[in-house]
């Protein structure tokens, strides 16, 4: 016998700020955070261009650690939630580490390093959720999810399935990644990014996609448990599925076979068939492939009323936010279903014969969906989904 998960905490981070409230004049509102990098030195790459947060208080250049963002969003989700035992919360963390503390180890002259000995651990991705647990007195296990772009949508399917099996009361997920050198060097060296400094999901002259800044953290929880103590239930939880189809090193099966099994197996979970759902926060990330494919698998799962459930990507806002693109979706579509409003797909300029969606462009639109699905993809061919269903 399973559990009810249900959702009762959350902090998110985004180039638009901290909090739910900045993402509704910029994911709601539909107003891309895109402006030219100035956290580092772009002169010799082909893009310019990222959704990067600008610091209020000392240097407005300078890149953010993971840890002291993360632990921000934390502790938004934990005092939301208030959770009785902090100690008996496992932490999840979709995450590949911090490149820049990497960078700044090896940056740094050996004499000047000292004897920390976290002094370039922060680059190890178990290293967050470790430190995290340790600051904030959480429990075990504190795991790292690294499997790219779904890696924080992992993490918070595993840690409803430790909530559903009675393995953890709660537990403390998330995802972050903010702009840096590293991986802002390999995008452009594969010739992925959007050149002219927008991306434009599932529109035909889409040409590639944009990083940006995201973090966030929440708390999942039995419903039993929140029910007892007097705590809110945001959102449930109601499915979960993830598939692999292995297709090729970075680019989807054009069949959308994994995204369609990961989606058809997160609507068994929740036990609900797909003319239920109301909106699909899409993973759309402006790519030829990526859309096409995605659309595609949202046709094999809708069917002939694929052309009517509204789809968006807020990566059109947000950016990419690799690993931590799940976490903070779920979040978006969470606040979606709260308030009633699904967010835009901005950018959007002409259909795209080969994706017959409703891109809900350009402008939110008031829907009041009961269901909900977040879907994720990655490099390598692996897919996630989830159902969230308002209470």
């Amino acid at each position: 016998m399973t559990r009810n998960v249900v959702i009762t905490g959350f902090g998110i981070f985004t180039a638009f700020g901290f909090g739910a409230e900045p993402l509704r004049t910029g994911v709601f509102g539909g107003n891309p955070a895109f402006a030219p990098v100035t956290r580092f030195d772009t002169a010799c790459f082909r893009a310019r261009h990222a959704a990067t947060h600008r610091w209020a208080s000392g240097d407005p250049d300078a890149t953010p650690r993971q840890i002291s963002v993360f632990l921000e969003c934390a502790r938004a989700a934990l005092a939301m939630a208030g959770p009785p035992d902090p100690a008996a919360i496992p932490v999840l963390i979709g995450t590949q580490g911090d490149y820049t503390a990497v960078t700044d180890f090896w940056s740094t002259p050996e004499a000047a390093r000292g004897t920390d000995p976290d002094a370039g651990a922060a680059g190890l991705a178990a290293w967050l959720p470790r430190r995290l647990g340790t600051e904030l007195g959480l429990g075990e296990p504190r795991t790292a999810f690294i499997n790219a772009c779904v890696a924080s949508t992992n993490a918070i399917i595993h840690g409803a399935r430790l909530v559903a099996a009675g393995r953890a009361d709660a537990v403390l997920c998330g995802g972050a990644y903010l702009v840096e050198r590293e991986l802002f060097a390999k995008f452009d060296s594969g010739a992925a990014f959007a050149v002219d400094g927008r991306i434009r999901p599932f529109s035909r002259d889409r040409s590639g996609l944009l990083l940006g800044d995201g973090v966030a953290a929440l708390v999942i929880e039995s419903e039993q448990s929140a029910v007892a103590r007097g705590a809110e239930p945001l959102v449930r939880l109601a499915g979960w599925g993830m598939a692999a189809d292995a297709y090729h090193v970075v680019r989807p099966d054009p069949a959308g076979s994994g995204m369609a099994l990961a989606m058809n197996r997160a609507l068994r979970r929740a036990g609900v068939r797909p003319e239920r759902i109301g909106y699909v926060n899409a993973h759309g990330t402006g790519t030829a492939a990526n859309d096409s494919a995605e659309a595609t698998a949202l046709s094999r799962v809708f069917g002939p009323g694929a052309g009517g459930v509204p789809v968006s990507s807020t990566k059109s806002t947000t950016g990419h936010l690799l690993e931590a693109a799940g976490a903070v979706e779920a979040v978006i579509t969470m606040v979606a279903l709260r308030t009633g409003l699904v967010p835009p797909t901005a950018g959007f300029t002409e259909p795209d014969p080969n994706c017959e969606l409703d891109p809900v462009a350009n402008q939110a639109r008031h829907t009041s969906p009961r269901l909900a699905v977040s879907l994720n993809a990655s490099f390598g061919g692996v897919n996630a989904a989830l159902v969230m269903e308002r209470l």
